[in-house]
């Protein structure tokens, strides 16, 4: 499925590594703070292993695509692991068995199959969903502070092009001021020198990770991880496209390998990529630039780490999530028509129940309505290719 936009398109190098690219990197922490918090202090999961793989996985992501790949936690398992206080190994088990399964949807073509018969306003549904449940996360994140939060809008806003203070840079200086305003930095920084653990996820765990949410995480991994993705970077990068298969491949092979070292489970998202390019990322250099950061916290921070997150400003996290969620709704802007309206069916069932069900309900409509144009019962629609598999 190829997207057309009409974005100008401004060519880089494959690596850059500047403060741009370095504030891009900072550009889905809204995403990666909060849940990254919870495994560490609600799951206890080793803070070493979990910053040393997304770290390497960062890098190797940099230096294969030569783009910003996201990478975020997957948020279904992560919410249920969370909520419901899953030990570790629960954690490590779920990354193992849905890298197994993208596999099998791989291998057995069943996810060529699912994209081929996704028509694009879908997709551009679910971006849509995403950017508003992003938003009203924002929003709440914001509600305690909400002063900090305008003033992290507005600084965004006003630095979001400056090459020698991008906003995702300014931003963070400041939250970590606030902290230690606060008297939360650590008095002292343990940098002894620590590895992730080996983990070897138990069948019996898989499985009943997999039943109380690995599951439930496949549609919205199909839709936003691969399926969205896959457009967005074709959106922002149309020379250097990624398809979903290899995508999906991606998420096995990080998951897989994830699971045997202490890493949380991880997947691409198309938040993660607004938020990124909304805040400089153009290059490789983006993921490798992070990744080094996230290795060094786990090698010689992951003892010190977890209460500087914990003591971070949500507001001001929550500030620079509400600007991706915008940016996640622009591609919505120039539908028109039963496209628009069928986007927005997909919207709100998403929004209100789950991506899944958005994402079905919305499908079946678009091949209702090619089917009642091949019996002409809407001759003033417009030609059937339009709802056809490339719509």
């Amino acid at each position: 499925m190829k997207v057309k936009s009409g974005t100008s398109v401004q060519r880089h190098r494959a690596f850059e590594f500047n403060l741009r690219e370095l504030a891009g990197s900072m550009g889905d922490f809204g995403t990666l703070f909060p849940l990254a918090i919870g495994y560490i202090a609600v799951n206890g999961l080793n803070p070493a292993g979990l910053f040393i793989m997304l770290g390497l996985t960062n890098i190797a992501l940099g230096l294969i695509y030569r783009l910003p790949m996201p990478l975020q936690p997957k948020k279904v398992i992560a919410v249920a692991a969370i909520a419901q206080r899953w030990p570790p190994s629960m954690v490590y088990a779920s990354g193992f068995g849905l890298g197994i399964l993208w596999f099998v949807l791989v291998l057995t073509g069943m996810l060529r199959k699912i994209v081929a018969i996704t028509p694009t306003f879908i997709v551009r549904g679910i971006q849509l969903a995403l950017g508003i449940t992003l938003g009203w996360q924002a929003l709440k994140m914001m509600a305690p502070a909400p002063l900090l939060g305008l003033l992290t809008v507005a600084i965004a806003l006003l630095l979001r092009e400056n090459r020698y203070a991008p906003a995702a840079l300014v931003l963070m200086a400041l939250g970590v001021g606030i902290v230690a305003w606060q008297g939360r930095l650590p008095a002292a920084w343990d940098l002894t020198l620590t590895l992730p653990p080996l983990t070897l996820p138990r069948l019996s765990d898989v499985w009943q990770a997999m039943l109380l949410a690995g599951f439930a995480q496949v549609p919205l991994s199909i839709t936003n991880a691969v399926i969205a993705t896959a457009a967005l970077i074709g959106d922002y990068f149309p020379d250097k496209a990624v398809s979903e298969r290899k995508l999906m491949l991606n998420m096995g092979v990080m998951n897989v390998v994830a699971s045997l070292f202490g890493g949380m489970p991880m997947c691409h998202g198309a938040g993660g990529l607004a938020g990124q390019y909304y805040f400089g990322a153009r290059t490789g250099g983006t993921p490798i630039l992070e990744g080094l950061i996230e290795v060094s916290i786990g090698l010689f921070l992951s003892r010190s780490i977890a209460n500087v997150m914990a003591a971070f400003p949500m507001a001001l996290v929550g500030g620079m999530m509400f600007l991706v969620g915008i940016q996640l709704g622009k591609g919505a802007v120039k539908l028109r028509g039963w496209k628009l309206a069928l986007c927005l069916v997909t919207v709100g069932l998403s929004v209100a129940v789950n991506m899944a069900v958005g994402f079905l309900v919305g499908l079946a409509l678009a091949y209702g309505v090619r089917a009642l144009k091949r019996r002409r019962a809407l001759p003033c629609l417009c030609a059937a290719k339009e709802v056809a598999c490339h719509g």
